[in-house]
């Protein structure tokens, strides 16, 4: 199962509210970079993953453990090949965790109910219940209240990462030292916008206009980073960019079908 990554074409963070948590406004979009999950029946169960970054418990078995409080499940050998790279905000661990949710009616005894998966996917963390949903997708609350919006046209782009990742926690803490407002949607759904930019490490600024000095026309940290994105007008153009920024990936954004295959 191909899980995809996401960018956030807009993300506005409200000061922490009496629970605790900050309120959220932002706009996913599914992109063309994936991770892939197998998942087979097994004698024992075991999780296998390529990349060192990923620990033992992470965000699979966390949505596999929930799911077994929930139906009854058979042993599972899970697979998983890292392409969506870690502390990136990218959300590769949430849409792994989403692609475990998506493959269990083909495993579990019977289907488990859309507001099951939501209730796990909200359980594991705030950007899982979006690759859920897929495509382009409105949030509120803390993240985890979607509205589906439509497919827009393609748009290419490409995305980056710095050598130095980001702690979400510790961007959320460096946003909690500063006072700014707290934005509401734009009505362009391409203006770009990220309240993490404040505290981003440089060398995601520095990559941000590098890539607008290689002709993207915007350019955006995503999630809380550390990777940032930039929207060309073309695939030609994106690929001529990407071949002139050694480890970055040319991606395209994908339609509600496309990300959930």
């Amino acid at each position: 199962m191909r899980c995809p990554a996401k960018v956030n074409s807009f993300l506005a963070v409200g000061p922490l509210d009496g629970r605790g948590y900050h309120p959220l406004r932002t706009v996913f979009h599914a992109i063309s970079l994936f991770d892939e999950l197998e998942i087979e029946v097994a004698e024992f169960p075991s999780f296998i993953c390529d990349s060192a970054e990923v620990p033992l418990e992470n965000t699979v078995t966390k949505a596999l453990r929930l799911v077994g409080e929930m139906t009854l499940l058979p042993p599972l050998r899970i697979t998983l090949r890292k392409r969506i790279p870690s502390q990136s905000g990218l959300g590769g661990g949430s849409s792994d965790a989403a692609g475990l949710l998506r493959a269990i009616d083909g495993i579990a005894p019977s289907p488990l109910a859309m507001g099951a998966k939501m209730e796990v996917a909200r359980a594991v963390g705030m950007d899982v219940p979006f690759f859920l949903v897929g495509g382009r997708a409105k949030a509120t609350g803390y993240g985890e209240i979607l509205e589906p919006l439509p497919d827009l046209p393609t748009r290419w782009l490409v995305a980056a990462r710095p050598s130095e990742g980001v702690s979400t926690p510790g961007a959320y803490a460096a946003l909690d030292a500063i006072s700014y407002p707290f934005r509401d949607f734009p009505d362009d759904p391409w203006v770009l916008y990220n309240d993490f930019e404040r505290v981003a490490p440089c060398a995601c600024g520095e990559l941000a206009e590098r890539l607008q000095m290689l002709g993207a026309t915007g350019a955006l940290l995503t999630g809380s980073g550390s990777a940032v994105f930039g929207l060309f007008d073309s695939q030609q153009d994106a690929e001529r960019a990407s071949s002139q920024l050694p480890g970055s990936w040319v991606c395209k954004t994908l339609t509600r079908a496309e990300s959930l295959l």
